[in-house]
């Protein structure tokens, strides 16, 4: 095509050439006035179409970076990647277009010209083979941004799937995570409560030298972490644990003010046979 056309080129400078020798002189200026608006008329329209055959073959180029920056966006499955085609594949459509209404515009020219050339009729021809070419070429290439964009959707809703799956899955293990936890957490919760006889009668935690009877009040009980809290303060010179804890699990020790604090020295044993504690004190 570039060979056939350099052809056509250089034929038509060879009639501006030819055109542009000196006229004649003639006796009859006006003859000679004509004849020099022919030859004025012929440049023109040989600079016209020397300048759409450039146009377009600047088109084609240009249509040819857009198809190699298609193949390279080709190689990747990320959604810019698919943008990158459609603007490109775009673009192509847009020159293709622009290139036919050139083609057609020179070809009309030819027809009208009083410039006749077999050789430009063929450069004609080769570029509307050309164009016809880049047409197969970029339904080809419609059809990849189709597939490609198909692709990135399945992917895109995998993903879609694959992150709901994952979220369902991180709901259902927190969700079994805070039963462990709050299943942790009653294991390891307990209740004391010290008080004199008549409070504790009072709150029906001790009567008749019984503890703990039926609707005892357990809003008058403290509650504690049995991992945490191992010393309970009793402020008292005078106290007796009522509630059955093994003796070896725990202390009473006094201060120097001789009050009681109890500490428990091994929570799993004292906690192990009641979990609410009740001391009485004076």
């Amino acid at each position: 095509m570039r060979k056939l056309l350099f052809a056509v080129l250089c034929m038509l400078a060879i009639v501006a050439c030819d055109n542009q020798k000196p006229a004649p002189v003639m006796p009859d200026g006006g003859m000679n006035d004509s004849l020099q608006k022919i030859i004025e008329q012929k440049d023109n329209e040989l600079n016209d179409m020397l300048g759409i055959l450039n146009e377009i073959q600047e088109g084609f180029r240009e249509i040819s970076e857009a198809e190699g920056r298609v193949n390279v966006a080709k190689a990747g499955e990320r959604a810019d990647r698919a943008q990158q085609m459609r603007e490109n594949v775009q673009f192509i459509k847009d020159r293709m277009a622009k290139n036919r209404e050139l083609i057609k515009k020179l070809q009309a020219q030819l027809k009208n010209s009083n410039l006749k050339g077999e050789e430009f009729q063929k450069t004609i021809d080769g570029l509307v083979q050309e164009l016809e070419s880049k047409n197969q070429q970029l339904q080809q290439l419609q059809a990849d941004l189709d597939s490609k964009e198909i692709k990135i959707m399945d992917l895109q809703e995998s993903n879609a799937n694959l992150n709901t799956h994952v979220t369902a899955l991180q709901d259902e293990s927190a969700k079994k995570t805070e039963t462990i936890n709050n299943q942790d957490k009653q294991l390891n919760t307990a209740w004391f409560v010290f008080g004199t006889k008549k409070e504790l009668k009072e709150q029906n935690i001790y009567d008749d030298g019984k503890v703990l009877r039926e609707n005892f009040n357990k809003n008058y009980f403290t509650k504690i972490d049995i991992r945490i809290d191992k010393e309970i303060k009793l402020y008292s010179k005078s106290v007796k644990v009522l509630t059955p804890h093994p003796t070896s699990s725990y202390m009473l020790v006094q201060d120097a003010n001789k009050q009681f604090t109890l500490k428990i020295t091994n929570p799993q044993i004292f906690w192990s046979t009641s979990k609410y504690l009740v001391v009485m004190v004076k």
